[in-house]
């Protein structure tokens, strides 16, 4: 590592931590040259292969862009859309690739959006998967009523309504 002080290219680490979110790892070096210190901080790159070829760094704001817009009037505060983020981050970088296609990504947003909100979700995998008429919008709304009420999801009025109705 060359010392920001006088250029040389010989350096000693005399203290290595990871930052608190773990993304990157803090090094203090001396340089063997001047003895003064400095630090570097190493980062891991996470490269999305776009459909035109064309590779650009994981972010998250882009990630949260998308998804905000698929949300707009829905009851999703901007905490939640960093959590999703976060989410969809670890997802793509668990996979161990330093290069995750666009499609990928996109496929690992909708689990969490269909949790967070089902509307969005239908919002966001309507462009996403370029939905052509309103068939595709009904078959994927039949496969959401197949698989039930996402967890954490309290009923609605008219699904409580049928269950006291017919309990009786």
């Amino acid at each position: 590592m060359r010392c920001p002080f006088c250029k040389q290219d010989d350096s000693r680490v005399v203290d290595s931590r990871t930052t608190e979110d773990g993304a990157a790892i803090r090094r203090r070096r001396e340089c063997s040259a001047c003895g003064r210190r400095f630090t570097t901080a190493e980062n891991t790159v996470l490269l999305v292969a776009k459909r035109s070829g064309v590779q650009e760094p994981f972010s998250r704001a882009k990630v949260i862009g998308g998804v905000r817009k698929a949300c707009q009037g829905r009851p999703v505060s901007e905490d939640d859309l960093g959590r999703l983020a976060q989410r969809v981050e670890d997802s793509v970088r668990a996979a161990g690739s330093a290069e995750i296609p666009a499609m990928e990504v996109g496929l690992a947003i909708l689990g969490p959006l269909r949790e967070l909100d089902e509307v969005a979700y239908l919002r966001f995998a309507s462009v996403y998967r370029s939905f052509d008429n309103l068939e595709d919008f009904e078959a994927e709304i039949a496969l959401l009523r197949a698989e039930g009420e996402p967890l954490g999801q309290e009923p609605t009025n008219s699904a409580i309504t049928k269950k006291s109705s017919q309990s009786k």
